[in-house]
């Protein structure tokens, strides 16, 4: 919602058809290079932050993503929800806490962070889905398929960062 509004996607869409054919196609002709290069290649796409919270905005990258997939990439959106996070931390009384810009996540806070994580997933894959792409939406923890460890051994148990991804584990 934007002021008091329900945001009307269409009005994007509106915007795009107003381009004349001639500048659709200088932007298909300067896009194409790329498209043959990455044609077929799975690309990551980290979609994280204040990106999240705008939802105009947060179409406007579902949209892209599912363009790429539309022109022959393989794309694979890893996302986070930190502020969606912090936010129900507070909901639940509890009070973020955050050591050099890293949170520090104890049992409750990582429960809380795995509920919303896949609340973020699951509305990522139902506007993919909406947009005509089939998509599932998967946790790291599923398939082990990211290896974590501990940062440092003077913070919490639930401290960490990731370490790799482990293709070989692939469900």
């Amino acid at each position: 919602m934007e002021n008091g509004k329900k945001t009307d996607y269409r009005e994007e869409e509106l915007h795009m058809e107003q381009l004349t054919e001639r500048q659709k196609a200088e932007v298909l002709i300067e896009a194409l290079p790329y498209i043959q290069r990455f044609n077929r290649k799975i690309i990551v796409v980290k979609y994280g932050g204040s990106a999240m919270v705008d939802e105009h905005l947060k179409y406007q990258v579902i949209q892209d993503v599912v363009l790429l997939k539309l022109v022959g990439f393989k794309p694979i959106i890893v996302h986070g929800g930190g502020k969606e996070i912090s936010r129900w931390v507070g909901k639940v009384g509890m009070e973020p806490h955050f050591i050099n810009g890293l949170r520090v996540t104890d049992e409750p806070t990582m429960e809380i962070a795995e509920m919303v994580l896949n609340k973020v997933n699951k509305s990522l894959v139902q506007l993919v889905n909406e947009l005509g792409i089939k998509a599932v939406g998967i946790s790291g923890k599923d398939g082990m398929m990211l290896k974590c460890h501990k940062k440092l051994s003077a913070f919490p148990d639930f401290l960490s960062f990731f370490l790799k991804w482990l293709p070989e584990s692939r469900i």
